[in-house]
């Protein structure tokens, strides 16, 4: 997948639903930015909610309401939370291009490719069903000496490559944006938190005869 004018280690193409208001996030160097969230649909009629940071240059925020349809180009971007006690990692997708579609022009899309670094040890491991998966995390580099950590989740015989590269390997994954929902222990109370991660569809080594097929992700 290869969006004109966008970087090409790191793409994302989706459209959705707007379902959380837009409301302010940051400023830098004077230019706004906007938060809001939009619900993608997947083949089994369940939605991932993913949240979009956009520049107040791109779109008038009036125009991001709750029931929108938009069309989002750009890029899967992470930052540092340091509001919490504990450093967390935030994961959003960052609006290089935007457009409102009507419910009847909606696509159905969500689509990311990255070209990264392996940052951390793969963790293999199955469920009780018996699906293999591994979780690994990939560092894509931007501009001005910065990264993005971006986590990914790997299936079936794919998960079993993954589990055997190593730390620094340069890999390059297709797949879909998701959240996913879990529960964190704190004291006495149990939190549900929200996890945004890639799921990973295809994968391939550059520089290498080794190119994964592309395999059905879990939905």
């Amino acid at each position: 997948m290869h969006m004109d004018g966008l970087p090409e280690n790191n793409s994302v193409a989706i459209s959705g639903k707007i379902v959380e208001e837009c409301v302010f996030s940051h400023e830098v160097y004077g230019e706004g930015f906007y938060t809001f969230k939009i619900a993608s649909e997947r083949l089994s009629d369940q939605a991932d909610i993913l949240p979009v940071t956009v520049s107040e240059r791109l779109i008038d925020k009036s125009q991001l309401k709750i029931d929108t349809y938009v069309d989002v180009l750009g890029q899967l971007r992470s930052y540092n939370n340091y509001n919490s006690k504990k450093n967390r990692l935030v994961l959003t997708i960052f609006a290089r291009e935007i457009c409102l579609t009507s419910e009847e022009e909606r696509k159905n899309q969500n689509q990311i490719f990255l070209n990264g670094f392996i940052c951390k040890e793969p963790i293999y491991r199955k469920t009780p069903f018996g699906r293999e998966i591994s979780d690994v995390l990939i560092a894509v580099n931007r501009a001005y000496n910065k990264s993005d950590y971006i986590p990914c989740i790997v299936w079936g015989r794919n998960a079993r490559y993954m589990a055997n590269l190593k730390v620094g390997e340069n890999i390059k994954v297709w797949g879909r944006v998701q959240s996913r929902t879990y529960q964190k222990k704190i004291g006495e109370k149990i939190e549900e938190r929200i996890a945004y991660e890639v799921s990973v569809s295809k994968i391939e080594i550059p520089h290498t005869d080794e190119k994964k097929a592309e395999e059905t992700t879990e939905e």
